[in-house]
C-alpha cells in the first residue's frame, strides 16, 4: 500500500496543485484514464470545501490530502480541521449567512457524490474529512 501525504495552507489558489497531484497519483496507480477528470474534479471540490472551512473559521492548519493506493482500489481523503455541526445540534448564532454556509456546504458534498460512487463523509467538533474511492487495475506494465 502506497500513500502520498500532502499538506497545504488553506488558500485557494493551492486547490489546483492538489488536483494536479491527485490526478497524477491516480493515473500511476491504475485508475482509468476517463475516470481522472472525475478525480480532478472531486478532489478540487472538497479542496475548495475544505479551505472554505478553515477561512470562515479563522483555522490556520493546513488541509490535508491523503492519496492510498492500494491493490484493486484509489482513495483520497480531504481532511479539515474545522468544527462541524453533529446534526441534532442547536448552532450558537445561526442565522441567514450560517443557512447560507451550511447550504453551499450541502451543494459542494452533492457535487462530489456525483462525481465519485464511494464517498465517505465523516464529521464532528474536531474537523471532517471526506473519503472518496475508486476502482484501479493491475499496474504490472507488460513487457514490449
Amino acid at each position: 500500500m502506497a500513500t502520498v501525504e500532502l499538506r497545504f495552507s488553506a488558500l485557494p489558489e493551492h486547490v489546483r496543485t492538489a488536483r494536479l497531484v491527485a490526478a497524477a497519483v491516480a493515473r500511476r496507480a491504475g485508475v482509468d484514464e476517463a475516470v481522472l477528470d472525475e478525480v480532478r474534479l472531486a478532489v478540487g471540490e472538497a479542496c475548495s470545501r475544505a479551505v472554505g472551512l478553515h477561512q470562515t473559521g479563522g483555522i490556520t492548519a493546513p488541509v490535508k490530502v491523503v492519496l492510498i493506493e492500494e491493490e484493486k482500489q484509489f482513495s483520497i481523503e480531504v481532511g479539515d480541521e474545522a468544527p462541524h455541526a453533529v446534526p441534532g445540534d442547536r448552532v450558537e448564532g445561526s442565522g441567514e449567512e450560517a443557512e447560507v454556509e451550511a447550504e453551499e456546504d450541502e451543494m459542494g458534498l452533492a457535487v462530489i457524490s456525483g462525481l465519485v460512487d464511494d464517498v465517505e463523509v465523516t464529521a464532528g467538533a474536531h474537523g471532517g474529512s471526506i473519503r472518496m474511492t475508486w476502482p484501479s487495475a493491475s499496474v504490472a506494465t507488460p513487457l514490449a
